[in-house]
């Protein structure tokens, strides 16, 4: 697949786990917190509960640490029948707090392909979150200064991204997205008519898991950020 970069208008990119790390640390949190509750329930039920609660509660707190942290709160209750402990408590806070303290680790690649883009194309940032958490890893990322626009959406839907497109004042068909969600960064693009570009992560959140092949004439999976420039005719 090759594309003409006169043919794009706008390059947007995720943010989490496709410029940094992010679901890693996730996976920590969760086996942080199925220790705790290790003399109340097994790993698998801990699990299920806590994946349980979050799917429900995303539509009243959105995505990213803090609602990850009331999720656990609850599941804590829960799964120790609302008699969960002060310590007990006070522990799942530590877990969200460590977590939200965490560096920025670029991925590997990142900063070349960005320095390699900047300048022959408008480029964005686009991701979802809580605005506090993400902008924070944004300043603190050392890449901002790349990006034309930052969008921090409550969601990652066609109109969201259409609602993106009517700012950045291009045209759909000539949005190129980046990520490493099928659910969240690609499918809702190729739905407006834009580009998908798809760089898997290692891990994955059951939430954005997606079954089934993608074939779509303006669809493409890379192994690694750095082969998204051979992609473009510059």
């Amino acid at each position: 697949m090759k594309i003409d970069l006169k043919e794009i208008d706008v390059i947007a990119f995720d943010a989490d786990d496709t410029l940094w790390d992010n679901e890693i640390y996730f996976r920590e949190s969760e086996r942080e917190f199925c220790a705790l509750l290790g003399s109340y329930a097994c790993e698998e039920e801990v699990m299920r509960v806590l994946y349980e609660v979050e799917e429900a509660n995303i539509p009243l707190f959105g995505y990213g640490v803090k609602s990850f942290a009331m999720s656990m709160l609850e599941s804590a209750g829960r799964l120790t029948r609302e008699s969960a402990p002060y310590p007990l408590v006070k522990a799942v806070m530590g877990i969200a707090r460590g977590q939200l303290m965490r560096p920025v680790t670029i991925i590997d690649g990142v900063q070349e392909v960005l320095e390699s883009l900047y300048g022959r194309c408008r480029l964005a940032l686009a991701t979802k979150g809580d605005i506090t958490d993400q902008r924070r890893k944004v300043r603190l990322s050392g890449l901002e200064h790349y990006f034309d626009h930052v969008e921090i959406m409550n969601e990652k839907r066609e109109e969201d991204y259409a609602r993106m497109v009517k700012v950045l004042r291009c045209r759909a068909d000539r949005l190129l997205m980046v990520g490493n969600s099928l659910r969240s960064d690609i499918l809702p693009v190729l739905g407006l008519g834009g580009y998908g570009i798809h760089i898997p992560y290692h891990t994955t959140w059951m939430h954005e898991v997606v079954e089934g092949d993608v074939a779509h004439g303006r669809f493409c999976e890379l192994n690694s950020i750095r082969e998204l420039v051979g992609l473009f005719n510059i």
